[in-house]
């Protein structure tokens, strides 16, 4: 599965962290016990989990690149995760040195790493705050003082949104930041389906809630759509998350429909 850094997921020592069994499925070493056994039971269900969580990862990292070709300087990134190779300041920065990046996440392990990890970075930071909140992060000082609403802005929600329930309004999430960011600002996202393989889908929901601190909500094709609303989106559009603008050396799976997660990335509507 992919970045599992959901929202309000606090420190139950009880629950798994979605952020902590990410870093689990990428063979990471900020993990416990508890975490490698909820991997370990959602690969009994999906023996490619770990395939699927690097695809995503990677997917993370073409669209960074694209968006810094396309001009964008400041990102933010909405449920980062716990610090893994490959963070979006590293690729942004490194296609564009200064670029600015906001890291939010609410995992308290998640939260650590990034601060330790950007400390001495003076256009990254973390804001430990819920997605859910949209005022909150967008009225963080860290916010305030990286990302001038005035020029181009990517909302990065890779893999966040699942853990978003229908009560909690996940489009009006993406219309919170929609609307504070400038026309020509992109949004880049992708998102468990439940459209291809709805038993695993099914069984995965069903390992969430029982084992980690964040359920996770799949959503047909139409639904991810929806998400996008007032984003046009660029080629190829909303597709499986390894046919996103791949790589000269990525392997194109026979089947994408296996990789049970949709990408892709759009740009504001004027």
């Amino acid at each position: 599965m992919p970045d599992f850094a959901g929202p309000g997921q606090g420190s139950d020592p009880d629950k798994a962290s979605v952020a902590r069994m990410y870093d689990a499925m990428l063979g990471g070493q900020h993990n416990f016990a508890i975490d490698r056994e909820a991997v370990a039971a959602f690969s009994a269900i999906d023996p490619q989990v770990r395939t699927l969580a690097r695809a995503n990862r990677a997917f993370l990292g073409r669209a960074v690149r694209f968006l810094a070709a396309a001009g964008v300087r400041q990102f933010i990134d909405l449920g980062s995760g716990i610090p893994t190779q490959g963070n979006v300041h590293e690729v942004a920065q490194t296609a564009s040195p200064g670029a600015r990046v906001v890291y939010v996440d609410n995992d308290p392990v998640a939260v650590a790493h990034s601060a330790s990890l950007l400390a001495d970075n003076p256009d990254a930071a973390i804001v430990d705050a819920d997605i859910r909140r949209p005022a909150d992060i967008l009225g963080s000082p860290q916010v305030r003082k990286l990302i001038d609403f005035e020029r181009p802005v990517a909302v990065l929600m890779n893999a966040i949104l699942h853990f978003v329930s229908p009560d909690e309004d996940p489009a009006g999430i993406v219309a919170a930041f929609r609307d504070a960011i400038p026309a020509g600002g992109w949004l880049a996202m992708s998102h468990a389906t439940n459209q291809d393989r709805p038993d695993t889908a099914a069984a995965v929901g069903q390992l969430y809630r029982s084992r980690a601190t964040s359920p996770v909500t799949a959503r047909s094709y139409d639904e991810i759509l929806g998400l996008f609303d007032g984003f046009e989106l660029a080629e190829p559009g909303l597709v499986h998350v390894p046919l996103w603008r791949p790589d000269p050396d990525d392997v194109i799976p026979d089947n994408p429909a296996e990789y049970w997660v949709y990408a892709g990335v759009g740009r504001k509507s004027p």
